[in-house]
């Protein structure tokens, strides 16, 4: 389940003071917004970088992730370890090496809400949700730089901060950065991203 809620919370990462300042902030929105609104399709690999305070080590993880549009999401860890998330619809599949997992998000209230909340950051909405954080916007060099303060009690319980950075030629999430609790600090990098390509069904499946 703490696989499942961090791919979730990494996901779901997929107002200055001056008037001038807010009104920058509501373009950039709306050419997020706009930028997934067309986005039929998107695929790409990622590289995960878990950064240990108290061990000063790091712990780094690869893999791809494909998006299609109606509800379909496939997030792959490929090395070290093999490890599947598949969401299609209302069905979910928790896949390793040793078992499947089909979840009815339906029947089950978690997995509702992560699947809700996964297709609102894959779809741009991710930062419009003022309930789960308080958001600041701001322009560096060839990057948007979204800020977000937790403001719900389980998040608050595992962050301190998420920040997310745009790449502005494609409006799209290059980077998240997680800094947790403890001092940890979870940096996915999103390379070689493709959007609106054909993707098999075949990756979607859940069985």
């Amino acid at each position: 389940m703490f696989k499942v809620r961090l791919i979730f919370y990494i996901l779901y990462f997929i107002f200055a003071t001056s008037s001038a300042m807010a009104q920058s902030e509501v373009q950039i929105r709306q050419q997020i917004n706009q930028a997934a609104s067309q986005m039929k399709s998107m695929q790409c690999d990622f590289v995960q970088t878990k950064h240990l305070k108290m061990l000063n080590d790091k712990m780094v993880a690869k893999g791809k992730m494909y998006y299609r549009q109606g509800n379909q999401l496939r997030w792959e860890y490929v090395t070290p370890y093999a490890y599947t998330f598949i969401l299609n619809n209302n069905k979910v599949l928790l896949k390793n090496s040793r078992r499947n997992d089909v979840i009815d998000v339906n029947q089950n209230k978690v997995f509702k809400e992560i699947a809700r909340i996964m297709m609102n950051s894959v779809v741009g909405k991710c930062l419009a949700d003022e309930k789960d954080f308080k958001t600041q916007i701001t322009t560096v060099g060839q990057e948007w730089v979204a800020t977000l303060q937790p403001l719900r009690k389980d998040m608050k319980q595992m962050f301190q901060q998420i920040i997310l950075h745009f790449d502005r030629k494609q409006s799209v999430v290059a980077v998240v950065e997680l800094l947790e609790k403890n001092g940890d600090r979870t940096v996915i990098e999103l390379k070689d991203i493709r959007k609106n390509e054909p993707i098999s069904s075949d990756l979607f499946t859940v069985d």
